[in-house]
Formats: C-alpha cells, sequence, structure tokens
C-alpha cells in the first residue's frame, strides 16, 4: 500500500547526509511506489548528486521524488503518513505541531547512523515518547539481524557483477571519465578527508614495480595530495605522474557513476557512511575514513566494524587490514602493513564478496522501513 513520506536532511558533512537521503527516497519512490517528499536545507549539495536539480528551486520533482527546500521561516504543509528525521535534525516546530493535530497520527522515526557496535541491536526500533503526545522511533542501519540493514537497491548486485564480468563495459566507463584502460595497472579510488601523513602511503607505490592509478574525486583530500605533489591547484582534469604512481583528479559524479567507479577498481578508499557502504557493496577491498568525532569516539566504531568484517580472514591479514585502517585513521604512517596489504589485495577480493554476500541475506533498509511502517498500521 502507497503512503506518504516526509524525509528531512540537514546537510552537515558536504555529501554524506545527503547521499544517504537521496538514495532512500529514490528507492522508496521507484522501487515501492511511495509517495515520497525530501527536505534538504541545502539544494547546492544536492545538486552535485544530482546535476539536473535546480538548487534555486522551493519545489521540484526528480527521479519520482518531490524535492522541497526546507525554508525559514517554515511554509506549512500536511504532515505524511510517515515522517523520517535523518541523523537526528530537528523538526520544525509548526510541522511537529501538524503532526500532533494530524487525525491519524504519523509513524516518526529517527534514522540514526550506521554503526557496527553491539548495542545498537538493543536500542533498534526503540520507541521514545515526546512532549507532543506522539512516540518517536530510533531505527538504526546495520550489518546483522535485528538491525533496520543497509541501503541496496534490488537490482544493485546483478548489475554490479554483470558490469564487472563485461571488460567492455568498464573500458568504456573509464574512457568516459578520460581514464585510460590497461589491463596492468592497479586502480585505486580515493575519496577521503584531510590526510597529513598522505605522502607516506603515496611513497610505496611510487617505488612499486607495479604501476597503479590512483583516482581521486574532487574532495577534501585534495589539499593533501596537492600538498605532496607540491601543486596546490589541482582540480578536476589533472593528471601527475611519479614514478610508478599516476594521479588523476576525477571531476564529481552522480551516485550511479560514484558506484560504477568502485566496481572497476581494485581497492577502494572511502570516507563516512554512504560511500562506504557502496564500497561494501563493491564486492572489492576497501579502505574507510570514518567521519571524526570528539574523544576519539569514532575508534570504538571502527573497532567495532572491523572486529566483524576481519571474522573469517587469515591472521596475518586480518592484522595487516587492521594495523592499515587504524593508522589511516590516527593520520599516521602505514609502515610495512600497507605494501603487505597491497601484496594482499587477491585473497581480500574474495573476501570482500564473501562479506558482501552474507550482508545481502538481510533484507534491506527500505524493505525494512516499509515492514516496520506496516506493522504500525
Amino acid at each position: 500500500m502507497a503512503r506518504s513520506w516526509d524525509v528531512f536532511c540537514v546537510v552537515v558533512d558536504n555529501f554524506g547526509d545527503v547521499g544517504v537521503t537521496w538514495r532512500l527516497a529514490r528507492q522508496l519512490a521507484g522501487e515501492h511506489g511511495q509517495r515520497v517528499r525530501l527536505w534538504i536545507d541545502d539544494l547546492a549539495a544536492f545538486a552535485r548528486l544530482c546535476p539536473e536539480a535546480d538548487p534555486r528551486a522551493r519545489r521540484q520533482w526528480r527521479e519520482g521524488v518531490e524535492i522541497r527546500r526546507w525554508d525559514e521561516p517554515w511554509r506549512a504543509v500536511e504532515p505524511a503518513d510517515v515522517v523520517i528525521e535523518a541523523f537526528a535534525c530537528q523538526l520544525p516546530a509548526a510541522y511537529l505541531e501538524a503532526m500532533a493535530r494530524r487525525e491519524s497520527a504519523p509513524l516518526w522515526l529517527n534514522l540514526e547512523y550506521l554503526s557496527a557496535e553491539d548495542w545498537v541491536g538493543g536500542c533498534h526500533a526503540l520507541p521514545s515518547p515526546q512532549a507532543n503526545g506522539l512516540a518517536k522511533f530510533f531505527f538504526f542501519p546495520g550489518f546483522v539481524p535485528g538491525t533496520g540493514g543497509l541501503l541496496r537497491e534490488g537490482p544493485l548486485l546483478d548489475e554490479r557483477r554483470a558490469f564487472q564480468a563485461d571488460p567492455a563495459a568498464r573500458r568504456a566507463f573509464l574512457g568516459g571519465l578520460g581514464i585510460p584502460w590497461n589491463p596492468d595497472e592497479r586502480l585505486i579510488s580515493l575519496f577521503a578527508y584531510e590526510q597529513p601523513a598522505l605522502g607516506d602511503w603515496l611513497r610505496p607505490l611510487v617505488e612499486d614495480v607495479r604501476p597503479t592509478r590512483l583516482l581521486v574525486p574532487e574532495g577534501r583530500v585534495l589539499a593533501s595530495l596537492g600538498a605532496w605533489l607540491g601543486d596546490p591547484g589541482l582540480r578536476a582534469g589533472d593528471c601527475r605522474v611519479r614514478g610508478r604512481l599516476s594521479v588523476q583528479v576525477l571531476p564529481f559524479v552522480r551516485q550511479d557513476d560514484f558506484d560504477r567507479l568502485l566496481w572497476c577498481c581494485d581497492l577502494n578508499a572511502v570516507r563516512g557512511e554512504d560511500s562506504f557502504v557502496r564500497a561494501q557493496w563493491a564486492g572489492r577491498p576497501l579502505l574507510w575514513h570514518i567521519y571524526p568525532q570528539e574523544q576519539q569516539a569514532h575508534l570504538d566504531k571502527l573497532e567495532a566494524f572491523l572486529e566483524r568484517y576481519c571474522a573469517g580472514l587469515a591472521p596475518d591479514l586480518a592484522a595487516g587490514l587492521r594495523g592499515v585502517w587504524l593508522a589511516w585513521n590516527q593520520g599516521g604512517a602505514p609502515g610495512a602493513a600497507w605494501p603487505a596489504l597491497l601484496e594482499g589485495l587477491p585473497a581480500l577480493r574474495e573476501h570482500a564478496e564473501r562479506w558482501c554476500v552474507a550482508l545481502a541475506r538481510q533484507d534491506d533498509l527500505a524493505r525494512q522501513l516499509l515492514a516496520f511502517a506496516a506493522a504500525r498500521r
């Protein structure tokens, strides 16, 4: 049964928040026939992900989703059947009042940040009584049964495997981004936060026997990369060569093309939440730059994920992967673990595919949201 949904997004980390909510809104509308309004406070960020969007429009439709500018002061609307506040953003006071007046109370959900920590399962789907008389439910994405699952479109994995099995499709896609096709060249994508020790990570690639092409979408890590190269003005289209390492800066691409970029690479360095999940669906080895939090709280989340992800890996590979991830997230030099990890990429690829298959056994986030809403009507 089709319901109306209001999804609210405050853009905090450039593209992570809006990336998650845009994917979710598209899937609810496109795959499940729901009526979705996506409220965004920064349409300029949204337009980077959806180039057809008008960053000045107060109201527009894109891919079956009604996109609304989250204005101040708030313009009164009738609340939807299901209301999602993404990542604990605060709903407008007038909208909260309208929710309480609605004849049929809306289902109110706080879509939380992703975590592999054990406590998530105990808190998932718990209600919290609110001052306006309604209950708000906490909905936690996660990696195991008892959580809300992960964003995953229905045909995604079949499309990914077909693409990876077709060299012509990969060659055409990379060529469209100006990336030369060389089967002997290692491809690494780099989408990360600032990384002060980046030179320590790149020097082994400069001196390696095998050539590497580093593909760097526009983003925050360009400042660190430019400092290492002595070229602070790096921009899309630039290519620099240092020994056996070619560094290529890519333009910002729409989400579907970012997925394909991940599918093409031998190793994906990703950041935040949205690209982190997409890298897991790519079935390729990954390196996660987790969003830093006060008092190093993010390192607990990192360790919790590593505990799950490394299960089943050979002990030497697991230890090396853990060392590389921790060094990357603490801004340190990688030491000998980094060249060893590069040598172990074939085994890590097999592990990444097994991990992807295991994750896909649980229902995806959109389906779980729909089931939760259906159970409360």
